[in-house]
């Protein structure tokens, strides 16, 4: 009996979702991770001064926090993942029915995906709630941010999964996202505290453009050219990790 391309991508998203609730380690990464991430790193961003760039608290917390939940919550929880089912053959047999690439790759990722766009939008209402932050001026951009964000961070989990051979292993090829999109891409310290040099190749970098829609849309002064420059930048990373998936991706364990 023949199943629909939406049917077989909503078995396939249950089935992750109940995976991922109980797998507490990834559980933890994805939702306990990124909160804990923001919460410590508000003294050093403090320290910074954000207004010396003409930003309010929140204008540079809440991309922090978007960021830190596309990186923890999405990218790395998802890499795990992805490798997690290679090595337990789940997606080696999945192939061997119905559902094509693609979708297999989708399925896998959307519970993930899913768990990371609902934690931004509590993240952005409990700050504005427990914290006082103000909503963003231009909701629009935020939420273009936080998309794109979302497709950047689970195409590159994906693309990652190709130099890394095991769980234990992801622990490890995660890091080089992690430290360069904090130390460049104006999750810790915002672009615009960068001297101008450095901010324009930073500017580049994966997650750079999903922080400066973020930060733009939350203070409104993000002009037309720089938001179609970042998501443009945006566009390409996820076009380079698609292709890089489609030539290059493991179904079969490594040895």
């Amino acid at each position: 009996m023949s199943t629909t391309a939406a049917g077989r991508m909503a078995a396939l998203t249950r089935a992750e979702l109940t995976l991922l609730v109980r797998h507490k380690a990834v559980l933890v990464t994805a939702l306990v991770l990124p909160v804990a991430m923001t919460y410590a790193m508000r003294p050093f961003l403090d320290g910074l001064d954000p207004k010396k760039a003409g930003m309010s608290p929140g204008a540079a917390m809440m991309p922090m926090t978007v960021a830190f939940v596309l990186l923890f919550g999405v990218y790395s929880a998802l890499v795990t993942v992805y490798v997690v089912r290679r090595e337990e053959l789940v997606l080696k047999r999945l192939r061997t029915g119905e559902p094509g690439d693609a979708e297999i790759l989708a399925g896998t990722a959307a519970a993930t995906l899913a768990a990371g766009l609902a934690q931004c939008v509590v993240l952005v209402v409990a700050g504005a709630a427990v914290l006082g932050t103000e909503m963003p001026a231009d909701p629009l951009w935020v939420a273009v941010g936080v998309v794109l964000g979302l497709l950047v961070a689970g195409t590159t989990a994906a693309a990652t999964t190709l130099f890394t051979r095991s769980a234990e292993g992801a622990q490890i090829t995660i890091m080089p996202m992690l430290l360069v999109s904090m130390a460049g891409s104006g999750v810790v310290v915002p672009l615009e505290l960068m001297p101008d040099r450095l901010a324009s190749v930073c500017e580049l970098l994966p997650l750079s453009p999903v922080v400066e829609l973020v930060r733009g849309g939350w203070t409104g002064r993000l002009g037309a050219y720089e938001a179609l420059g970042a998501v443009a930048t945006a566009v390409a990373w996820t076009v380079l990790s698609v292709f890089a998936v489609q030539r290059w991706f493991r179904w079969e364990p490594r040895r």
